[in-house]
């Protein structure tokens, strides 16, 4: 069984990056480069934003 790829597009994780500060050492040194705190709290926020449109989604269909 293959890693799945691609779940956040490159825009979407530059977006993220930007936001919680750190996307500097991504330009300068690539997403190796980063912490692994850094990278637990992009999937954190990633998974926050997706929880917020999915609730404003159902709220929509009410």
């Amino acid at each position: 069984m293959g890693r799945r790829r691609g779940i956040m597009t490159e825009a979407f994780k530059e977006e993220l990056a930007k936001e919680l500060g750190f996307y500097d050492t991504v330009k300068n040194e690539g997403w190796g480069a980063i912490r692994s705190r850094d990278a637990g709290n992009m999937v954190k926020r990633a998974i926050e934003i997706g929880q917020q449109q999915l609730a404003n989604k159902e709220r929509n269909q009410l």
